[in-house]
């Protein structure tokens, strides 16, 4: 990183190495030139619904098959996250923003509301799938890691579901905004 660019990020020296770092602005600045697949978690306890949207969803392994979550711990779903010990990932297609907007609260949506004007089915553990997604997996909590304003969840993979969108392009967001995938060449 250039001086310039350090003193634009807010870079601290600390004098300690390891105690480097830019500020959060700067960071979320970077950060927003990575893609992701948007995606709606969905966690049920008893009666009790929640669910967010997500960006910060991962592939851990293929055996067993496992999925990393990052849930900020101030979400309206985390605490039912934190207790149900099971959720589910459904990945959108670009047909589905408004799905998207509703479970990042947008509209002021919270709890089962979320889920209002959509179909969904539930897995054979409970766990709430959307059924028009190209693809929702339900899973187990493997480990949950608290870090900063963040959880960490894994994941353990214990049933997919493809629906009709199988083909579907995927919703993207890019830059604070939705977009799809276009095929390079």
């Amino acid at each position: 990183m250039s001086i310039q660019a350090e003193a634009e990020c807010g870079v601290s020296e600390s004098g300690d190495e390891a105690q480097r770092s830019v500020s959060p602005a700067c960071f979320k600045q970077a950060m927003r030139h990575l893609a992701g697949t948007v995606c709606v978690i969905t966690v049920a306890d008893g009666d009790e619904r929640g669910g967010l949207a997500a960006t910060s969803v991962v592939s851990v392994a293929a055996e067993p098959a496992e999925i990393l979550v990052a849930v900020n711990q101030a979400s309206s779903s985390w605490p039912l996250l934190a207790r149900s010990q099971r959720f589910g990932v459904n990945l959108l297609s670009t047909q589905q923003q408004g799905l998207a907007h509703q479970f990042a609260g947008v509209d002021g949506r919270k709890g089962a509301e979320r889920y209002a004007g959509h179909d969904w089915v539930q897995s054979a553990g409970g766990v709430w799938l959307l059924r028009q997604a190209p693809a929702a997996l339900a899973c187990e909590v493997a480990g949950i890691w608290e870090r900063h304003s963040h959880a960490l969840l894994i994941g353990r993979v214990v049933d997919v579901h493809f629906g009709e969108a199988t083909g579907a392009s995927p919703l993207l967001y890019w830059q604070a905004h939705y977009g799809s995938f276009k095929a390079a060449g």
